[in-house]
């Protein structure tokens, strides 16, 4: 590509047998060039010469193409949707980059918006035009070299940014430096996601540039990407200023994956281009002859498909909340079926009643079948895993549907090859307005006080001062909570951990998923040890009462202590509390799974606490911990029983 000698120089979609696209471009299977959106470009002589040679690169090379017989990019404005004449295409997109427009790029699975990540101004007229207000951008580098001017950067991280998955990786921002990169690219947050150029385009571009660009989603906020022009140029017309675009049609849209290092490997907490849809293999003990539909959850969702003793876990396909994202669902569920010629015999979906999913599934056949939320969590990590015998799972996350009709999210299940049993949860508070405390972290905060001290918590001014409510807002949650009106019980971890970040003031609101969460762990200080005191109580399964923390947690408020310090202490409790479970039920081998453990630092102390007591601790790798891996879950608990959990055969627990 860089020979200027070469018939290929500079050419953006060149490839070999080792690289370039396949899941983006592929119709049917096998993989053979009739079967892909190549098809319309018929080889040349001298492609097709490559192409039949056994000694070539290119031999059968399914994508191969040249400048003489490929595609090829154009650019075009925004307003008339036009090609520009008389530029190079490339350099034109650099030259308006450097500007500080916003471009769309069609990329290897679907659009993706560039803008200098450099500038301020611009980054944030791509948020104002995006909808998207504090979330981070991914970021795309020139070179590992320039990575490392900014970020810490590991021997591992180093290898995922270099491997041919070339995901976002998430690194820490150096200390006490001049970073270079405008703040609004991730607002309060050390850490960038980063990635590599992994397209001949993105190189090509990346080298013109030499600089950072932002590499985020061609989309609106919440929806899926734009993967042609005609939609592109409808969604993305108010967004970019200009196109880069080419003509090889994109199957299916394929997002960037997310990883990160966590005890020393990767986890993948979005998986998508790289990873999907590479097979988990099932045990022999499974059942391999039927063919099973699992259509996931509402967030992150993602579906796989069980065909024998494989199943394929499809790209990452967003949050189900929008009529383009529910169709992008449908659709890659039938793409799924054509793609591996199969037709299931069975459906599994989520237990709750209002997801579309559920409803989905419930559609489209009578032989449909429902897993509780947080086992499927539990089930994905055994898979993922192999664990095999009986293991203690700790699944924690925001919100779930629990077999009693509540919202689950703390929860602690005994489970082997054929059943699982409910051995424990936090202490379930109230959440006034339902669905409006996700983003509220601060309605989370007054349903724990509520649980504590009754209405006497609306007469402290100050609390609710700093809350930003005003009195109208007070009066509407006090006769919610009063009158338990639309105020669900929750045992949600999530929510816990919503709930200590706005009662530290750290966080009231979230503007994105999990972002109050997140900024508590980021006030995390490894050098503190201290931890809280909680209690365990029983009521048919053990209850964990968090009710001494977080009155210490408010003391330690009171009285001046830093809120790293609390942060901390927090964190700590919460590792110690999956060890003393542990240790009471007497189980060897604990799996984590739910979006909680995303969290690095609660999941490296929980693993250290564990391992130091002779625990065998199981993590998801390939398999996000967040919602992203309940699809595979479904499949893997579908044939799983729910037993009762029988607390008179646990030995006694007082000292804990």
């Amino acid at each position: 590509m860089n020979d200027p000698s070469d018939r290929r120089f500079h050419y953006p979609f060149i490839n070999c047998t080792n690289c370039g696209p396949r899941f983006s471009i592929i119709e049917s299977l096998p993989y053979d060039r009739p079967n892909t959106s190549m098809k319309i470009f018929e080889m040349c002589d001298e492609c097709k010469a490559e192409y039949e040679n056994p000694l070539d690169r290119r031999f059968h090379a399914q994508p191969i193409a040249c400048p003489k017989c490929g595609p090829h990019v154009e650019f075009l404005d925004t307003q008339e949707g036009k090609k520009i004449l008389g530029e190079e295409p490339i350099n034109a997109t650099a030259d308006r980059i450097r500007e500080g427009k916003i471009v769309a790029l069609k990329g290897l699975g679907g659009f993706q918006l560039i803008v200098d990540a450099r500038d301020n101004e611009a980054v944030n007229r791509l948020r104002d035009r995006k909808h998207r207000d504090e979330k981070p951008f991914a970021l795309m580098f020139p070179s590992i070299e320039s990575i490392k001017e900014i970020c810490d950067l590991s021997g591992l991280e180093k290898r995922l940014l270099l491997s041919p998955e070339s995901p976002i990786v998430l690194l820490k921002k150096k200390m006490n430096i001049e970073y270079g990169i405008a703040e609004s690219v991730a607002p309060d947050n050390p850490y960038l996601g980063i990635m590599l150029p992994y397209t001949p385009l993105h190189h090509l571009l990346l080298n013109e540039l030499n600089f950072p660009i932002v590499a985020t989603s061609g989309n609106i906020s919440e929806e899926p990407m734009c993967i042609d022009e005609e939609e592109a140029f409808e969604k993305l017309g108010g967004i970019a200023d200009y196109f880069l675009i080419h003509n090889r049609p994109i199957v299916r849209q394929v997002d960037d994956s997310i990883v990160r290092i966590v005890l020393d490997r990767e986890m993948v907490l979005r998986r998508a281009r790289g990873y999907a849809p590479l097979p988990i293999t099932l045990s022999e003990s499974e059942d391999n002859e039927k063919s099973i539909l699992a259509v996931g959850g509402h967030l992150k969702n993602n579906i796989a498909l069980k065909i024998g003793s494989n199943v394929f876990v499809s790209q990452y396909i967003g949050d189900l909340s929008t009529e383009s994202a529910y169709k992008t669902f449908v659709k890659v569920i039938d793409d799924f079926k054509t793609l591996y010629n199969s037709e299931p015999s069975e459906v599994v979906s989520d237990m709750h009643p209002a997801y579309l999913s559920t409803n989905y599934a419930k559609s489209i056949t009578d032989n449909h079948r429902s897993v509780q939320h947080h086992y499927a969590h539990i089930a994905s990590c055994r898979t993922e895993n192999q664990v095999t015998g009986t293991a203690l799972g700790v699944a924690w996350d925001g919100t779930g549907f629990g077999l009693d009709g509540t919202i689950w999210g703390g929860e602690f299940f005994i489970s082997d090859e054929n059943t699982f049993s409910h051995v424990a949860q936090f202490r379930q508070f109230q959440l006034p307005g339902g669905e409006k405390a996700i983003k509220e972290s601060r309605r989370s905060a007054i349903g724990i006080l509520y649980e504590l001290y009754g209405a006497e918590i609306f007469n402290d001014v100050l609390l609710f001062e700093e809350m930003n409510f005003n009195d109208n807002e007070l009066e509407i949650i006090k006769s919610m909570l009063d009158k338990n009106i639309n105020s669900p019980r929750t045992s949600s971890a999530g929510r816990l951990f919503d709930a200590v970040s706005s009662l530290l003031g750290i966080s009231h609101c979230s503007n994105y998923e999990g972002q109050s969460a997140m900024k508590l762990e980021f006030a995390v200080d490894k050098n503190e040890s201290g931890k809280y005191h909680f209690e365990l109580k029983e009521n048919g399964k053990f209850i964990i009462d968090w009710q001494a923390m977080i009155e210490s947690i408010i003391d330690d408020r009171k009285n001046g202590v830093d809120v790293t310090k609390i942060s901390t202490k927090f964190h700590n409790t919460l590792s110690e509390i999956i060890l003393n479970i542990s240790e009471i039920l007497s189980e060897e081998k604990v799996v984590l799974s739910g979006g909680c453990f995303q969290n690095i630092y609660l999941t490296e102390k929980t693993v250290e606490l564990l391992e130091n007591k002779n625990h065998k601790v199981y993590v998801h790798q390939r398999i996000p911990p967040n919602d992203g891996g309940i699809a595979l879950g479904q499949i893997a608990a579908a044939d799983i029983k729910y037993s009762e959990f029988d607390l008179s055969s646990i030995k006694s627990y007082q000292n804990y």
